[in-house]
C-alpha cells in the first residue's frame, strides 16, 4: 500500500555531501515482532495507512520509502561528553533512516537507534536493549504529554537477539527503535569539522541550517552569530520545558544537544519524585554535573561549546554576544512554563517569574511527602477549593505555601473547562518514577506481558488530552 496522500517525502541532509556521514547497511535481525507504533504521529507525516507487515518492511528490515534517502545514513559528530572532548563519535548505533515534511511543512527526521553496527561503532555491538527502547517510549510519551520539545518514539520492534550489558542483567533481550525529530544535527556536529580545521565545511553546515531549519536569517550580516543565537534561544525554552516537568535529561554532552532545540536520545533520563535540585539521572554523574539544578548551568557551557566551533566562521565577539542573553531568556521561559503547567493567564514577566519562585519555594516547603507532579494537579487552574480536598492538603499551609496560594488568587485560570476532564476527578496524577518503569518492564521481562506497558501508554495519553498543552508549548 502506498503512503497517504500527507505523505511529502524531501531528504536533505544527504546533499551535504560524503564529509557529513557514511553510507551504511541496516542490521539483518532474526524476529522482527512490533512492539508500538506510533499512529499519530505516523499520520502527521503520512505513514499511517501502512500496514503492519510494510510497517516492519520500513522500520525493522529498514527498506526505502518510497522518493525517499536511498541508503541509510550514519553521521559524524564529535562532543564533549561530561565535559571532556572525545573525537570518536559518531552515529554508532543509529543512523538517519529518512526525512518528511509535515502538514505544517516543517521537515521531520526518521532516526534510528539499535539499527546495527556502523564505523562509529567502536566496542560497540550497534544494538539497543528492548528495555532501553521501552524507556525512550515512556519518556517521549510523557515529555509530549507535558508539552516539552522531544522528539518522538515512532516505531519499537523486538529484534530477537541476546545482548550482553555490563550494567544489567544479560543476556537481555534486543530491538531497533525509530525516532521521529525535528532534527539530528548536533552542536557536535558542527565541533567535528571545526576540530578539523575545515572552516569550509562549518561554513557548508552553517548555510544548510540556516537554509533548512532557520531561513527567516537568510541574508543577516552574521549568519554564525544569528543561528547561535536562534538556538540559543530554543535551548533557553526547552531548558524551562524540562525543570517545569520536573525532568532530569541525565546526558547533557553537546552530541545529545540539536540545533532545533528539542530533546532526544534518552538514557538513564528520570522525572523528579519530589523537588530536589541535587538530584541526578545517571548512576555515573558522581559529582551532579547533570543534577536537575544545574541543567541550565550544562545547557549555556554547551552553547559555548557550539560558539567556540563557530569562531571556525566568526568573530568571536558577535558569538559571544550571541549567548550573552541566554540566561534572561531562561528565567522569562521558566517563568512561563510554570504559569502554562499551573494553567493560568499570564500576568507580565514580573508577576510570572514571582508566581514561579513562589512554587519552587512551596515546593521545597513541601519536602519528603510532596511529590512533584501532584502539586501541578492538586493546584492546576488555581482551583483552592480543589486542592485543598486532595490528599495533600496539610502539606499546603505553611509560610511559603500561604504566599503561594496568596499569588495564585490573584490569577485568571486558562482555558478552566480543562478541569472537566476525567483526568482530574481523579485524586492522583499520571507519574512516570522509576520505581514505575522498573515494574513495567519486570512485567515484559517475566511474563511477557505487554498490558502493563499498554495500559501505561494510554493513561498518557489521556493525561496529554486533559493538560491541553500542545507540542512546544512549554517553550514558548
Amino acid at each position: 500500500m502506498p503512503p497517504s496522500p500527507a505523505y511529502r517525502p524531501d531528504p536533505r541532509f544527504a546533499d551535504l555531501g560524503p564529509e557529513f556521514a557514511d553510507v551504511v547497511a541496516p542490521a539483518a535481525f532474526p524476529k522482527t515482532l512490533l512492539r508500538f507504533r506510533n499512529q499519530r504521529a505516523a499520520a502527521e507525516v503520512g505513514l499511517d495507512s501502512l500496514t503492519d507487515a510494510e510497517w516492519l518492511d520500513h522500520f525493522a528490515r529498514f527498506h526505502p520509502l518510497p522518493d525517499n534517502q536511498a541508503q541509510p545514513l550514519a553521521m559524524r559528530y564529535h562532543g564533549h561528553q561530561f565535559r571532556v572532548y572525545n573525537p570518536d563519535l559518531g552515529d554508532g548505533r543509529g543512523f538517519l533512516f529518512a526525512q518528511l515534511r509535515d502538514s505544517s511543512g516543517r521537515l521531520l527526521d526518521l532516526g534510528t537507534k539499535g539499527s546495527g553496527r556502523t564505523p562509529w561503532s567502536r566496542d560497540g555491538d550497534g544494538r539497543l536493549t528492548l528495555k532501553g527502547g521501552m524507556r525512550e517510549v515512556l519518556a517521549t510519551a510523557m515529555l509530549e504529554a507535558l508539552g516539552v520539545p522531544t522528539s518522538r518514539s515512532f516505531s519499537l520492534v523486538e529484534t530477537g537477539e541476546d545482548l550482553i550489558r555490563g550494567d544489567e542483567p544479560s543476556p537481555t533481550r534486543s530491538a531497533v527503535l525509530t525516532r521521529l525529530s525535528y532534527s539530528h544535527i548536533r552542536f557536535g556536529t558542527f565541533q567535528r569539522h571545526a576540530a578539523l580545521g575545515r572552516a569550509d565545511l562549518v561554513g557548508q553546515l552553517l548555510g544548510h541550517a540556516i537554509g533548512v531549519y532557520y531561513s527567516h536569517l537568510s541574508g543577516v550580516e552574521n549568519p554564525a552569530a544569528a543561528l547561535l543565537a536562534a538556538v540559543a534561544d530554543r535551548a533557553a525554552r526547552l531548558t524551562a520545558a524540562w525543570m517545569a516537568a520536573g525532568f532530569v535529561h541525565g546526558v547533557l554532552n553537546t552530541d545529545n544537544m540539536n540545533i532545533t532545540g528539542e530533546s532526544f536520545d534518552y538514557g538513564p533520563y528520570r522525572f523528579l519524585p519530589k523537588n530536589d535540585p541535587n538530584f541526578v539521572a545517571a548512576y555515573f554523574d558522581h559529582s551532579g554535573l547533570y543534577s536537575f539544578g544545574r541543567q541550565p548551568e550544562a545547557v549555556l557551557w554547551n552553547l559555548a561549546q557550539f560558539a567556540g566551533a563557530l569562531t571556525a566562521v566568526s568573530e568571536i565577539e558577535p558569538l559571544e554576544a550571541a549567548i550573552a542573553g541566554f540566561g534572561a531568556s531562561y528565567r522569562a521561559a521558566l517563568a512561563a512554563a510554570m504559569v502554562r503547567r499551573l494553567g493560568v493567564v499570564s500576568a507580565g514577566p514580573e508577576a510570572d517569574i514571582d508566581l514561579a519562585n513562589a512554587a519552587f519555594r512551596a515546593l521545597a516547603e513541601g519536602g519528603e511527602r510532596l511529590r512533584w507532579e501532584p502539586f501541578f494537579f492538586d493546584w492546576f487552574a488555581a482551583d483552592e477549593a480543589r486542592a485543598l480536598s486532595r490528599p495533600r492538603a496539610d502539606l499546603y499551609d505553611g509560610e511559603h505555601f500561604r504566599s503561594f496560594r496568596a499569588l495564585m488568587k490573584t490569577r485568571t485560570p486558562d482555558r478552566p473547562e480543562r478541569l472537566t476532564h476525567e483526568y482530574f476527578q481523579g485524586i492522583e496524577p499520571e507519574e512516570l518514577l522509576y520505581d514505575q518503569i522498573e515494574s513495567l518492564w519486570c512485567a515484559v521481562a517475566d511474563r511477557d506481558d505487554w498490558s502493563p506497558f499498554t495500559a501505561k501508554l494510554a493513561a498518557i495519553e489521556t493525561a496529554r488530552e486533559a493538560w491541553g498543552f500542545q507540542m512546544n508549548e512549554l517553550a514558548g
